[in-house]
């Protein structure tokens, strides 16, 4: 069975369209998963960690008002940074991690709240704006197992949105390739 980011990078070549990736408390943990995959080139455009929470607002264009009184772990944080990532490296999807791996709380919220979001030309959207879905999780484990679970949640969650836009056609394709009818 191949891994999540092999099935990634499979469905966005398969349909032509790219990816970019924005991340905090992953630093750098999902573009490493993606670029594994063979044939990565074809769909990854690149990735922004933005540790930082300024480096949010500037580099991703996270409103400047909602950090200052949220703070970086919020979900409409992490919606504006894969909308900024997509935006700023003109990709057709942006995802995005932020979230407290620990050892303390940050932003007022306990170790283990991560919120991971995609943004993408979703059916029925407006356009090239999308609107992006964001997941709230609550993980348990030292801080290398919750950044590894925020690294398998933000790729389910794009691959949860990636097969809900294929097409039958896109299926059919596909099934021709690997053998099936």
């Amino acid at each position: 069975m191949s891994s999540p980011a092999t099935e990634v990078v499979r469905l966005l070549t398969v349909k032509g369209e790219t990816l970019a990736v924005a991340e905090s408390l992953t630093g750098g943990l999902v573009a490493a998963e993606i670029t594994a995959a063979p044939g990565a080139s074809k769909a990854f455009r690149g990735s922004v960690t933005a540790y930082a929470t300024e480096l949010k607002h500037r580099l991703l264009g996270v409103d400047a008002t909602l950090l200052a009184e949220h703070g970086a772990v919020d979900p409409q944080v992490a919606a504006q940074m894969a909308a900024g990532v997509r935006k700023a490296l003109d990709a057709d999807w942006g995802i995005a991690t932020t979230g407290v791996a620990g050892p303390e709380p940050q932003d007022g919220q306990p170790v283990g709240t991560v919120f991971v979001a995609v943004d993408g030309p979703f059916e029925g959207g407006s356009g090239a704006t999308g609107g992006g879905k964001v997941t709230a999780l609550r993980l348990n484990g030292d801080r290398a197992e919750i950044r590894m679970e925020s690294v398998r949640s933000v790729l389910a969650l794009l691959l949860k949105e990636l097969a809900s836009e294929s097409t039958g056609n896109e299926q059919a394709q596909d099934t021709e390739r690997n053998g099936g009818f």
